[in-house]
């Protein structure tokens, strides 16, 4: 059955998405009833580029950028920002266009379509700030213990390879005393963000406290986890960190550990606590 231009805008108006359309200039044309509830604003005051007054500031130039590269292209895009509701409420928007053509596919603008997913985003940062370390963004601690926990009880099942390494920064306290506790944590973060480019993708990583990183190496053994840290400790040696006037020089020690017949992961942990320490105590 063939839909005329009326029952086309009847199914756009009564859409429980929010509904825009832009012409080829780039502005926007039209806002269906939805979206128009949603801001609590008339259609005069969203047309043009004036829909953009109720963007977040902190999404406003992201915003735009992915609307305009993508209409440059003639391309289909998604993104998502915050939106201010009519009651002042920033909402965060799952917002996707599409290029529509007309006549001999002559290219004529986009269309829109919106949903509000806050509940969602802020599920995911609920999520993020349970797993995620404040500081240098990878594992904390405790989610750390939790997934590894799950890679110990299989290892031990299936009688697979299991290694960990404790890693600690060299001289922090010379550097946090040296520099102040903001280079400290400069280093942190650098030293997390390189290893954590550096590991594979089924490795776990994460801070396990002050100045100390874990790793986790399920199906690897002693010999093929020793290979990768070396790798790593010589990428992590060769970091340097401009602060101020001054150059930081950071690296790390790596106490290595391949479970043997341990029967909780806290003792693997312990052990390979203690080849830090030695490798420490040695230098």
């Amino acid at each position: 059955m063939n839909l005329d231009n009326d029952q086309y805008r009847i199914i756009v108006e009564s859409s429980p998405n929010m509904i825009w359309r832009s012409g080829k200039d780039t502005l926007c044309n039209y806002f269906n009833t939805t979206w128009l509830n949603f801001t609590g604003r008339p259609l005069e005051q969203e047309m043009g580029v004036r829909w953009t007054e109720g963007v977040h500031p902190e999404d406003y130039e992201t915003c735009i950028k992915i609307y305009l590269d993508a209409f440059e292209k003639e391309e289909s895009f998604e993104m998502e920002y915050r939106l201010k509701r009519k009651d002042g409420v920033w909402r965060w928007i799952n917002d996707r266009g599409v290029p529509y053509y007309i006549n001999n596919h002559e290219f004529s603008g986009y269309i829109g379509s919106c949903i509000d997913v806050t509940d969602k985003v802020e599920g995911q940062n609920m999520r993020e700030l349970a797993q995620k370390d404040g500081l240098t963004r990878i594992n904390n601690r405790q989610y750390f213990e939790q997934l590894a926990n799950v890679e110990f009880l299989k290892a031990k099942r299936f009688r697979t390879n299991f290694s960990i390494a404790m890693i600690d920064v060299d001289s922090f306290k010379a550097i946090n005393d040296t520099y102040g506790h903001h280079a400290g944590d400069l280093v942190l973060k650098e030293i997390a963000k390189t290893i954590n480019e550096s590991i594979r993708e089924f490795d776990i990583f994460g801070r396990f406290g002050g100045d100390e990183f874990i790793l986790l190496m399920s199906n690897t053994n002693y010999a093929e986890a020793d290979l990768l840290i070396k790798r790593m400790k010589t990428i992590v040696d060769h970091i340097k960190i401009s602060y101020n006037d001054s150059v930081i020089h950071a690296s790390a020690s790596f106490g290595l550990y391949q479970m043997y017949d341990e029967d909780t992961l806290e003792k693997v942990i312990i052990e390979a606590d203690k080849k830090l320490y030695e490798i420490k105590k040695s230098r």
